[in-house]
């Protein structure tokens, strides 16, 4: 049997589900899968956590490095997020340069924490032409669906287990990290998909396949970050006010998650 006859079937399925207010693993329309975050994963790096939501695994990791500042930015440090879909994690993933699908998740996690000033990259800045950059690395380490909110929390997970290292000298002792990166802020997103005329929270890779539109609200409790709207149908406008509204209420379960684990 062809592959897109199994996509299909499963598609037929999910919306067979959704008609009746049910979803495949009996979860509620607006609740995320479990969730674990393992801090502390990488022993080479300055801060790393891994995420598993239901059969989705990321891992992030930190490195801190010295560097010159940016020039329209000579007082402050930088920083960047980068997101690699490994092979092990999917079949449908390949060795090579950045996919539109990576550089699009490497771009709403960074804009999130950017957005949400979560570090303060003046605190970065050293003296006159040195600062620390901050590079977060996620790796995708299986796929099974939203990879959105995985990578957003393993990030902000990453970035609380960091230790940044010591500057004496002029010179950086890695091995020598005894104060915490500083974080201002905690941001977490929340990603919604719409199938046929039912939204639901986190979708699964099958519920996915099965998506016409995607919506990811990324808040820190107080104001809305970011958003990315993906796929090709589209929300109501007054479907998006009641995501916004989901979107603000789990963030105080996932950030009260994340602090516990970290």
């Amino acid at each position: 049997m062809k592959m897109e006859s199994i996509d299909m079937i499963k598609v037929n399925y999910i919306k067979s589900m959704l008609a009746k207010n049910m979803r495949e693993d009996s979860r509620g329309m607006f609740d995320f899968r479990n969730m674990r975050i393992t801090p502390g994963t990488m022993g080479n790096a300055e801060g790393s956590a891994q995420v598993e939501l239901g059969r989705t695994k990321v891992l992030a990791g930190v490195k801190i490095a010295l560097e010159a500042p940016m020039t329209d930015t000579p007082d402050q440090g930088n920083m960047t997020v980068a997101a690699e879909l490994l092979p092990l994690a999917h079949s449908k993933y390949e060795s090579g340069p950045p996919t539109p699908e990576a550089i699009e998740l490497s771009r709403v996690t960074d804009r999130g924490i950017r957005a949400g000033s979560c570090i303060d990259l003046k605190s970065l800045f050293i003296e006159e032409g040195k600062a620390w950059g901050v590079y977060i690395d996620v790796y995708v380490l299986n796929y099974g669906g939203n990879l959105f909110d995985a990578c957003e929390i393993a990030a902000m997970s990453a970035l609380l287990n960091s230790t940044m290292p010591t500057y004496e000298d002029g010179k950086v002792i890695h091995e020598n990290r005894k104060n915490r990166l500083k974080i201002d802020n905690i941001v977490t997103s929340t990603t919604f998909a719409k199938i046929g005329g039912s939204i639901l929270l986190d979708p699964s890779l099958d519920e996915e396949i099965a998506s016409d539109a995607r919506l990811t609200v990324t808040n820190d409790g107080s104001s809305i970050r970011s958003m990315q709207k993906g796929l090709r149908g589209s929300f109501y406008q007054k479907e998006i006010e009641e995501l916004v509204g989901i979107s603000f209420n789990k963030h105080v379960e996932l950030k009260s998650l994340i602090e516990k684990r970290v």
